[in-house]
């Protein structure tokens, strides 16, 4: 069966360990794979960008 989990972080390093910790969970051949996106919003309140670094694992169960 395949799953997926989903992580999504404001800091790209906090994303790197999470994902790093789930991936120690899994046996090498049950990832499928791995997908990562960065996204940019313009904070007009704030007055600075905010970034979303996200990342989908693909695995099998």
């Amino acid at each position: 069966m395949l799953q997926v989990k989903l992580f999504d972080f404001e800091h790209e390093e906090d994303l790197e360990e999470a994902v790093n910790e789930f991936l120690q969970t899994l046996k090498e051949s049950q990832v499928v794979d791995i997908k990562f996106q960065v996204a940019l919003t313009d904070s007009s309140i704030q007055s600075e960008a905010i970034f979303c670094f996200s990342a989908m694992v693909l695995y099998r169960t």
